[in-house]
């Protein structure tokens, strides 16, 4: 039996090398098509994203941008591991971003205080926002999906009608941008300026901690345990005494604290205010790259950084006379490429396993009978 582990083991290992190498050939093969389809050479655009991408101001600029990617896709993988769809972290991430922006500008105490009061309040207003789609699931029945997107509505709202002169908005001296009180130079993060590359984000930092934390409470604590159970099979969860309910609710309330979190690099490090400008539809890019990253926290920041890298580098090949659309087919085609050869590898791997153990169980079957004939 061990020689069988021992087999499978390897198998594995192969086998987890294969997928993201089958997903990389065929994104590169769909996407040297998609470029010569536009009457373009592959090869410079390939060589022309690696030279550029490498320098250092696009590092910087690729490291920032996959701090925030990151939160996304760790508040989504959060979901996804409770075979929860959270389509609403755009929504949630928004929401707190506007309430932590807002608390933000009104407090006048230290920044050592004020700093983590806003990444609290942006937490609590992004745990809240998703417990709604949690108890609706539990007590009514109602699919989360549909909830969050409407959920997703209703924050667009809400921060449309609070964000006007004389409510929570105000005008800036031009007349011509309307966002909040401007935080106090007291409560702006640090940042690490690296020379001609440019500034880079202090909240990098934070993001290594989250990911840290969902590393560990998913795999070395009693609730993650729950959660991947609640995952895999309710019905099982529910035989061994884990409240399913109260795992959707917890996991939701969880997920959103995360998105909460998604928005404070723009804030703290960047912005320093909410307005019109607040860059939206991250979340939804937080599932693109939780998929990426098959909902393991070194697999998101891979998938973060690749989308960073490619945002970086396809923009720039706009500027090379390369069609502007270029880089929404990339970022289809390889998603699209991961979550397939993914699934064909878990396939053939599941397969293969079964064909070994049944062939290994079969062999100790027939040896006893083999040792009656010979005695």
């Amino acid at each position: 039996m061990n020689k069988l582990t021992q087999r499978i083991d390897k198998e594995r290992l192969l086998l987890g090398i294969a997928a993201p190498l089958l997903a990389v050939v065929t994104a590169l093969v769909v996407t040297t098509l998609v470029i010569l389809a536009t009457g373009k050479n592959p090869g410079d655009a390939f060589s022309d994203m690696v030279t550029y991408g490498s320098a250092s101001d696009s590092q910087v600029y690729i490291l920032n941008k996959a701090t925030t990617y990151y939160l996304a896709g760790v508040a989504v993988a959060l979901g996804f591991r409770m075979n929860l769809f959270n389509i609403g972290v755009d929504g949630q991430y928004r929401l707190a971003a506007f309430m932590a922006a807002v608390l933000g500008g009104a407090l006048t105490v230290p920044g050592w205080i004020a700093i983590p009061l806003i990444m609290l309040c942006a937490m609590a207003t992004g745990a809240l926002w998703a417990a709604i789609a949690g108890v609706l699931k539990v007590t009514r029945g109602v699919s989360e999906v549909i909830s969050t997107i409407m959920l997703n509505s209703i924050a667009t709202a809400i921060i449309a009608y609070l964000l006007q002169p004389g409510k929570l908005g105000q005008l800036d001296e031009a007349g011509t941008l309307v966002s909040t009180k401007p935080l106090p130079g007291g409560s702006h993060l640090f940042n690490m300026d690296t020379g001609p590359a440019g500034i880079l984000d202090g909240f990098i930092f934070f993001a290594v901690i989250v990911g840290i934390a969902f590393w560990f409470v998913l795999g070395r604590t009693r609730f993650g345990f729950d959660l991947r159970t609640v995952g895999l099979s309710e019905s099982a969860a529910s035989a061994s005494g884990v409240s399913v309910k109260k795992m959707v609710v917890t996991s939701m309330i969880v997920s959103g604290a995360v998105a909460g979190l998604i928005g404070m690099p723009t804030l703290l490090n960047e912005s320093y205010q909410y307005d019109n400008s607040f860059p939206a539809g991250i979340g939804f890019t937080g599932i693109a790259i939780a998929l990426l990253g098959r909902n393991h926290p070194v697999g998101i920041a891979l998938g973060a950084l690749l989308w960073g890298f490619l945002e970086r580098t396809t923009n720039h090949l706009e500027f090379q006379g390369y069609d502007k659309e270029i880089l929404g087919v990339i970022q289809g085609v390889i998603v699209l490429c991961v979550v397939i050869a993914y699934e064909v590898v878990r396939r053939y791997g599941l397969k293969r396993q079964q064909q070994r153990v049944g062939a290994e169980l079969a062999a100790q079957a027939v040896a006893p009978m083999k040792k009656q004939e010979v005695a």
